[in-house]
């Protein structure tokens, strides 16, 4: 491989740092090394979510979260036979001294297959898309091109990947339009479609599917697009026997000012220059249980967040599952649609 830098942290970084650095190879692996670049240890993304899950903070060091014994080959033709034998990311070669010399990570003509999901995606595709005008005074959100395609089919290709081919997409605004080109589209699909007769939100939409549902599906907003690990996120709904998982990314952010913190009487607490933030933010994709669309009121327009407290609020099993920012895309606004374009195009 080549820039194995990129793949290469120290092991004094914290899990935040590990994180960004995660996000910048992207291939959801760090390895770790000590003063003497000797391999330490090897952290995921899957390592990170579930050391956060199990109480984690970011500032603490990603050593903490590691696997401290990771698989190591001492010839690329060890690695490959490695590699071939076992779901690994990638296998690092090492030498006498326990230091990386290169990294195996499959012929370019290696596919890893996906297990196949079978679940139903719901797709909310009935706002106006505001923050998308004025390209959306013509085209239904979910109808801009994101290089050769439009979003939606983005979305619906990556479920697909899955096996996931049954889809059902809530429409208003342009909705004709959104019809008349999947009925000319080249690619077949599965689609049911569900006319809102008046906007009803990010989540009241879902009361127009009362009883069409007998088991968990996806139900993802139609501005954005994940590349996780969709089997993981459904394992971890099922485990934790969820009626929601709220998909979320962890976002990092470097404050370009003084923060200062006030207390009493315009007294200074705390100053902290050009401070580091992480945060979790919603993508939009979630992982839902039948029964909440019979909670759902008809001809109501709620946002789906508000659907989650509201079950929280009874009672209800919902939680997070974090993922990284690097795998999510979101084009809601005009300048990530460029950001997408070369994410998933290239330069």
């Amino acid at each position: 491989m080549d820039n194995i830098e990129l793949f290469i942290g120290k092991d004094d970084m914290d899990i935040s740092e590990a994180m960004q650095k995660i996000d910048k190879n992207a291939n959801g692996i760090l390895f770790l090394t000590d003063e003497n670049d000797r391999l330490t240890g090897c952290i995921t993304d899957g390592d990170i979510r579930r050391f956060l899950l199990s109480g984690g903070r970011m500032n603490e060091l990603a050593i903490k979260a590691c696997n401290k014994h990771p698989r190591i080959a001492k010839t690329i033709d060890e690695a490959r036979t490695l590699y071939d034998k076992k779901n690994y990311i990638i296998i690092p070669v090492t030498d006498y001294d326990n230091r990386i010399i290169e990294l195996y990570a499959g012929d370019a003509n290696h596919v890893k297959k996906r297990n196949p999901l079978n679940v139903p995606v719901i797709i909310n595709a009935g706002g106006k898309g505001t923050r998308l005008d004025p390209f959306t005074r013509v085209l239904p959100k979910p109808l801009i091109p994101v290089g050769d395609i439009p979003i939606i089919e983005h979305i619906m290709m990556e479920y697909q990947s899955y096996s996931c081919d049954e889809f059902h997409i809530i429409v208003n605004y342009k909705k004709e339009l959104m019809k008349a080109y999947f009925s000319d589209c080249e690619r077949k699909y599965n689609i049911s479609w569900y006319d809102e007769e008046m906007p009803l939100g990010t989540g009241g939409g879902l009361s127009l599917l009362r009883g069409k549902f007998n088991s968990t599906f996806f139900f993802v907003n139609c501005d954005t697009l994940l590349t996780a690990d969709y089997e993981s996120m459904l394992k971890f709904h099922k485990e934790h026997n969820n009626v929601i998982t709220m998909i979320c990314a962890y976002k990092n952010m470097n404050i370009p000012y003084g923060v200062v913190e006030m207390g009493v009487n315009g007294s200074i607490e705390d100053i902290k220059e050009k401070p580091h933030m992480s945060f979790l933010t919603n993508t939009g994709i979630y992982i839902v249980e039948p029964d909440v669309i019979d909670d759902i009121q008809d001809n109501v327009s709620i946002g789906f967040p508000d659907i989650v407290k509201m079950e929280k609020q009874k009672g209800k099993k919902v939680a997070v599952f974090p993922v990284s920012e690097n795998d999510w895309m979101d084009m809601g606004q005009i300048p990530e649609l460029e950001k997408m374009r070369i994410k998933l195009y290239g330069e």
